[in-house]
């Protein structure tokens, strides 16, 4: 349990006490009897002090909790590539990386592979896709 935690309760507890003096201190105006005494009216105005510490509390919390979140986590160690000779840490085979040099080559939008020996004719020209 937080401080601010805490301070919503005990802040719950004043409130709560507070509002029993509040009722205590108007029944007799509403029923026309004897008015209590001065220190009975000081106990109502615990509800306010109440309420006051409830939302310090949740202004509390909410502080830590932000400041938690906005602490870096604490780094790890890189994960070992455990792929075949050759393939890369995704798993892909080298050479066949989105944006390698293979596809800027080609004039074409980086990531796309190289046309092969195949697909270009006696120009150098990509071959028309049917």
């Amino acid at each position: 349990m937080s401080a601010g935690d805490l301070l919503v309760r005990v802040g719950a507890i004043t409130f709560l006490v507070g509002a029993a003096g509040t009722l205590a201190t108007i029944t007799p105006l509403l029923t026309h009897s004897r008015r209590l005494p001065t220190p009975a009216y000081f106990v109502s105005m615990l509800m306010g002090v109440g309420l006051a510490l409830a939302l310090v509390g949740l202004l509390r919390a909410a502080m830590a909790q932000r400041q938690h979140a906005a602490a870096p986590a604490v780094p790890t160690a890189p994960a070992v590539p455990s792929g075949p000779a050759g393939a890369s840490a995704s798993g892909v085979p080298a050479g066949s990386e989105i944006g390698s040099e293979a596809g800027a080559e080609s004039g074409g939008d980086i990531g796309a592979a190289a046309p092969t020996a195949q697909e270009r004719d006696g120009s150098g020209q990509a071959a028309a896709e049917l």
